[in-house]
């Protein structure tokens, strides 16, 4: 075991890839492959998408193997990993029938890799977020079917926000379960103004990720379900760092008081990964949201992630009781209580 006093280094934020479920899926419906490859091209620009697939053939082993994941591991000192799908496997626009199966296979392939290792590594599915109506059983088919620990979802699907009211059975039921809910997004409803310079990454995933707990805070979500486990990847973007603007905003116009208390309040209900790429940034969401809340996250092995996650913890200036708590008592703590399969 790594260090630190007796708790594993966790890596909450890590992907599997999944070639044989794609194709399946472009296999039974082209036409809708197609049509998501091209809003991709319109969303990134070509030099992105290039780029992204040269990056995804090179780190193939790790988002595939279990052997080369464990491997890579142990080069970073990090015991255990949260496998979640990679986000391109979400299939936002996917029919009822299509979302369904994937959804359900992408909870089979998930468990069956973390199996492999189940000392190491602890799985996330997923739930087809545009049909509300269905995401309550395929919650359960993971946590209770598959023994997942959670699922990972986007930041809307279609038209559905998570502010939606269709989704509260959702929530109560991942609440029910104690299961980890990771909000990751995939795509930037900005679309081609963030085309060129990788700003659909850069300024992208941030944006989005603000917008999504935006939603869940202010329409009250959090009031309603205190018991959610709900996980921000990437820090939970610009959100912590002007939580400011949202407390003003609820201080003063009455469109934005669907929350019992100011949206600052909500950071220490929610958690977030050290996905911020900057020392200062990481202080000041310990700062804001409490260390307690606060979990080690590579965004594994993409090159938007961090490559020495522990270190870029250690060396961000915070109290040693802090770092134990980020590089795995925190997400230990997390996982304690969970209802198992």
């Amino acid at each position: 075991m790594s260090a630190t006093e007796g708790h594993e280094v966790t890596d909450v934020h890590a992907h599997l890839l999944m070639p044989g479920l794609h194709a399946e899926v472009e296999r039974r419906v082209p036409d809708e492959v197609q049509a998501a490859a091209d809003l991709e091209l319109r969303r990134n620009g070509l030099a992105s998408l290039q780029a992204s697939g040269r990056m995804i053939g090179e780190r193939f082993p790790r988002l595939t193997s279990v052997e080369a994941r464990l491997a890579a591991m142990d080069e970073q000192g990090v015991d255990r990993q949260w496998v979640s799908p990679s986000p391109n496997h979400f299939y936002p626009w996917a029919n009822e029938g299509l979302a369904t199966w994937a959804t359900g296979e992408a909870n089979r392939l998930v468990a069956e890799h973390v199996a492999l290792a189940p000392d190491r590594l602890v799985g996330l599915g997923t739930v087809p977020l545009q049909h509300p109506h269905l995401v309550v059983d395929a919650l359960d088919d993971a946590v209770l079917g598959r023994g997942l620990a959670g699922v990972e979802i986007s930041s809307f699907a279609g038209d559905v926000e998570l502010s939606d009211e269709r989704l509260e059975p959702f929530w109560a039921r991942a609440a029910e379960l104690r299961a980890v809910v990771f909000l990751h997004p995939f795509g930037c409803s900005l679309d081609e103004r963030l085309d060129r310079f990788y700003l659909s990454n850069t300024v992208g995933q941030p944006t989005e990720n603000a917008v999504a707990l935006s939603h869940l805070i202010f329409a009250g979500v959090l009031d309603r379900h205190p018991g959610l486990r709900l996980i921000a990847a990437h820090g939970g973007g610009y959100l912590p760092t002007a939580i400011g603007r949202s407390d003003r905003a609820w201080a003063v116009r009455p469109e934005a008081r669907g929350c019992a208390h100011k949206p600052s309040s909500y950071l220490s209900k929610l958690w977030f990964d050290t996905v911020v790429h900057d020392e200062r940034a990481l202080r000041w969401l310990v700062e804001a949201a409490g260390a307690d809340r606060v979990l080690l996250g590579s965004d594994f092995p993409f090159d938007m992630g961090l490559d020495d996650p522990v270190a870029f913890v250690r060396g961000a200036g915070l109290a040693d009781a802090e770092v134990t708590g980020i590089l795995g008592a925190n997400a230990a703590e997390l996982l304690r209580t969970r209802v198992h399969a």
